[in-house]
């Protein structure tokens, strides 16, 4: 499937802050341009989610880079087809690697909206602690979201991988 098809699907725009409905033609094709020049510059990272055996796109995830802060933002979206067999959670742990392996990254926080509590699931899968909500934070289609955050440390990483019972 493409990625017009894919993140083009209402459930998956509605449960994300920056996915379009409808994704018209020609943006993923903008999108997926800004991918090159956003890595070259420093400020983002952004990979396709695809099935090991076939390499069928299944979603993306990325972290938006702050290196001035030494912090990153996580996000991705997976297609509906895929939800709840945790791609989401396999992929999150990889580019949460990534960030603090490969980047030296010494945070990485993520959002997502309250009443999508699947995104927080696997947030709390990798590792990442709840830190709080804020009320009415964003808007998605005119309507006050509340978004949750989470947050790990290079740290809390590093404990992690040091525990017999490594994620």
């Amino acid at each position: 499937m493409s990625v017009q098809q894919l993140a083009g699907e209402w459930e998956v725009a509605d449960t994300t802050l920056n996915i379009p409905h409808p994704y018209e033609d020609g943006m993923a094709e903008e999108w997926i341009e800004s991918h090159g020049p956003g890595y070259e510059a420093k400020k983002l990272a952004t990979f396709a989610v695809v099935l090991r055996d076939s390499e069928e796109l299944i979603g993306a995830i990325g972290l938006r880079v702050n290196f001035s802060l030494n912090k990153g933002d996580l996000g991705y979206w997976i297609g509906k087809p895929y939800w709840n067999l945790g791609y989401a959670t396999e992929a999150a742990r990889s580019i949460i690697a990534f960030g603090f392996d490969d980047l030296g990254l010494n945070r990485i926080h993520a959002c997502h909206f309250a009443r999508n509590p699947s995104s927080g699931r696997v947030m709390e899968k990798i590792g990442m602690l709840r830190e709080g909500t804020a009320r009415q934070d964003t808007m998605k289609w005119g309507k006050y979201e509340d978004l949750v955050t989470y947050g790990m440390l290079r740290e809390d990483w590093l404990e992690i991988q040091q525990s017999p019972r490594s994620l």
